[in-house]
Formats: structure tokens, C-alpha cells, sequence
């Protein structure tokens, strides 16, 4: 089992600047990928980016390549970070950190086992 909790949501402006933590907890995630997702209102959940634990190796989607960057750092915690720059309105949405054992990235989310609770951002115009 894996326990992810999502903070740092929150209002920003257009053009602004959120980091997205992600705290997970139990198994060992040596072969996981730890991916973001998004839900906007009416829309289906779509894939942001992903991390390979043990490599560190990152994937994104289009939408937002070039201005969001997910890290992990394995200290006295267990942490994924998303962080988003160049903010838009089209942004806003619930994001969710999720688990999955795979070899190679995952966009889908039917390829993630574990979930968080979610947290919104809103980016106003």
C-alpha cells in the first residue's frame, strides 16, 4: 500500500507561480512511477506528468512542457513535487498525485494504483 497526500493548492494570477508537494508513505516506491493528474469541472482526469522514482526520469504533457517540472526528493520524507510556472486560466482544475509500478511512464490513469485526495488550483485572468 501507498499513501499519498496532496498540499499547496491555492489562488494565483495568471502568469504566477504554485509548487505542488505530494507526501507519500508505506511501500518502498523504488519501481514506481509517481505521476501527476488533473480534473477541471465536467472534464475528464488527464495526465500532467510523471517521475521515474529510482532515475528520476520525467515526462510531461504537452500542455504543459515547458513550464511545469516535477522533482522527488527521498530524505527524511518521501516527496514529489510539482512545480508550475507561466500559470493560465486554463490551468485551474483538482490535481492529484498518484502511485504505479510500470517500466516505462504512464499518461493513463488506469495504469496508477494509488491515488491522493487532491488539491485545487485556481488561476484567475
Amino acid at each position: 500500500q501507498v499513501q499519498l497526500v496532496e498540499s499547496g493548492g491555492g489562488l494565483v494570477q495568471a502568469g504566477g507561480s504554485l509548487r505542488l508537494s505530494c507526501a507519500a508513505s508505506g511501500r518502498s516506491l523504488s519501481s514506481y512511477y509517481m505521476g501527476w493528474f488533473r480534473q477541471a469541472p465536467g472534464k475528464e482526469r488527464e495526465f500532467v506528468g510523471t517521475i521515474n522514482w529510482r532515475r528520476g526520469f520525467t515526462s510531461y504533457a504537452d500542455a504543459v512542457k515547458g513550464r511545469f517540472t516535477i522533482s522527488r526528493v527521498n530524505v527524511k520524507n518521501t516527496m514529489v513535487y510539482l512545480q508550475m510556472n507561466s500559470l493560465k486560466p486554463e490551468d485551474t482544475a483538482v490535481y492529484y498525485c498518484a502511485a504505479g509500478s510500470m517500466v516505462l511512464p504512464g499518461t493513463r490513469v488506469g495504469e496508477y494504483d494509488y491515488w491522493g485526495q487532491g488539491t485545487q488550483v485556481t488561476v484567475s485572468s
